[in-house]
């Protein structure tokens, strides 16, 4: 029975089609899709897909753009869809948020797939704290114990984001993408390098929060569509999966059908 899961970002829509509801199962197909083009999905990325048996989605660009979808999933294939809600616990991560409910579902499936990835990495020996890393629009920087508990995570604002901020708030300054150095010595070479190392710096700072805070080296696991852009200037050990949101799915997906 296969398995669609949907991951809808401030962006993009990106989908992945598994053989099965299960973590491990072979992916199929898998797509993305930008949200001002959100109606293109019945008509050419699902078009010629077979119905899927089940589906689970995460959606955090609100309840307008998750009706568009539903539309489309109706008319394609009469599927009802589930979406995750954030919760005080659910796929072997406890919520630590003061609010669980107010916590980004992206960031609580995404801290749900690295939980699973930490727990197959070494079978029968004791789990290690994960930094879960996600770099897109925004950048996520969330902290999860060797028990699976979520301790606290920073928000900041991407690479777009600032520079746009910059060019709104300073007179005349337009400036084209320039390179990461050490030293740089033109001005798009500065912006670019500032907010790369604004970035790996908060990540490497909640790195060092959470050696002192749990006793030991964190598994860091970074994932979004700027992941690429980031990890070159990350100064500590890392991994960057791309699957790391529907990695998430199918653990949930997979303990909902245990139960």
């Amino acid at each position: 029975m296969s398995f669609l899961a949907i991951d809808i970002g401030n962006t993009r829509l990106k989908w992945a089609l598994y053989a099965g509801p299960q973590p491990g199962s072979p992916m199929l197909a898998h797509g993305a899709q930008f949200l001002e083009n959100i109606e293109k999905l019945a008509e050419h990325d699902w078009a010629s897909l077979p119905a899927p048996g089940s589906l689970l989605g995460c959606n955090v660009a609100g309840d307008g753009m998750r009706h568009r979808v539903e539309e489309q999933l109706e008319e394609l294939w009469d599927l009802e869809p589930r979406w995750v809600a954030s919760s005080a616990q659910a796929g072997g991560v406890t919520n630590g948020y003061d609010h669980p409910t107010r916590l980004g579902t992206d960031r609580f499936v995404a801290m749900i797939g690295a939980r699973h990835h930490v727990l197959a990495r070494n079978p029968g020996r004791p789990p290690q704290p994960a930094l879960v890393v996600m770099v897109g629009t925004a950048v996520t920087v969330d902290a999860l114990d060797a028990d699976g508990r979520f301790l606290g995570g920073l928000i900041l604002p991407g690479h777009g984001i600032m520079l746009r901020a910059l060019e709104g708030g300073t007179a005349g300054l337009r400036v084209p993408t320039g390179e990461v150095r050490e030293f740089p010595t033109n001005t798009s070479d500065a912006l670019t390098s500032g907010g790369n190392y604004a970035i790996t710096g908060a990540i490497e700072r909640m790195h060092r929060h959470m050696v002192r805070r749990c006793g030991q080296v964190p598994v860091t696991l970074m994932t979004g569509g700027a992941g690429w852009k980031v990890s070159p200037s990350l100064d500590i050990p890392h991994e960057l999966i791309d699957s790391l949101i529907f990695d998430g799915l199918l653990a949930l997906q997979s303990h909902r059908l245990a139960l």
